[in-house]
């Protein structure tokens, strides 16, 4: 299939020299020729550094220096992303299929689409054959949000100026500021999503939002800044964030 839409995915590294390889390989076997790879890492000290080097094409960028932790790789990464569309696909995680790339840029070919999204998989650390969780997602609707409903942000592929217009990730966010970018995006009246569904991508479990109690705390404490902070009311973002974590809970049966 040609396409007029060239599409940049970007993957934050840090010391992921065991997942890396796949993640790479995945993104290699992608039928779509338009791509770019762009890995910011954050001055790994595992091997990181050199299978990086030693497996990327030569339209891919790389960087590694210090950073503030991944929202500062992933800002950095859009930077210095050319494509017309943005993505990303973390060290730890691989596409569901050789033609996702494809079917996110067939999306993209109607020139008001700003966003596309599919279904994501948990897989197991270290079996990723082995299905956890499914996060089955559907067509967008803005009043949904309240609702705490969201696309799996490692399926979600946006136009690029989106990001310059909400100015990227908050870094004052350890967790959430990809929910935070996502309720900013999609309560924009004019931000047009589409939904493939279909699954995208195959995500380890032991992510930073749900390793511990602890993290699952501070994201939700995260999720209601966000929420605020994008005008919901007290009581919308209490909806939200109690739909938000129930809705979870199917995804696993």
């Amino acid at each position: 299939m040609s396409s007029n839409i060239s599409i940049s995915v970007v993957t934050a590294t840090w010391n992921c020299a065991k997942t890396l390889p796949d993640c790479l390989e995945s993104i290699s076997q992608q039928a779509f020729q338009s791509k770019q790879h762009v890995i910011v890492d954050g001055a790994s000290t595992d091997g990181t550094i050199d299978l990086a080097k030693q497996n990327l094409d030569s339209k891919a960028i790389f960087k590694s220096e210090p950073d503030k932790g991944i929202y500062d790789a992933l800002n950095k990464g859009v930077l210095l992303a050319t494509g017309d569309v943005v993505g990303f696909l973390h060290a730890d995680d691989l596409y569901a299929s050789n033609d996702v790339l494809l079917k996110v840029a067939k999306a993209f070919e109607d020139p008001t689409v700003c966003a596309v999204y599919g279904d994501l998989e948990y897989v197991s650390q270290d079996d990723v054959s082995k299905v956890i969780r499914r996060w089955k997602s559907k067509p967008f609707n803005q009043r949904d949000l309240v609702w705490g409903w969201m696309p799996a942000h490692p399926t979600l592929y946006v136009r690029r100026e989106w990001y310059a217009r909400i100015g990227g990730f908050d870094m004052s966010y350890k967790i959430s500021a990809d929910y935070l970018s996502i309720l900013q995006l999609f309560s924009h009246p004019g931000f047009k999503a589409v939904y493939v569904p279909e699954v995208f991508v195959k995500m380890r479990m032991g992510g930073a939002s749900n390793k511990s109690m602890n993290a699952l705390v501070h994201k939700t404490k995260e999720d209601w800044r966000a929420l605020r902070i994008c005008g919901f009311s007290f009581i919308d973002a209490a909806r939200a964030i109690t739909w938000k974590n129930l809705g979870k809970v199917g995804q696993f049966f």
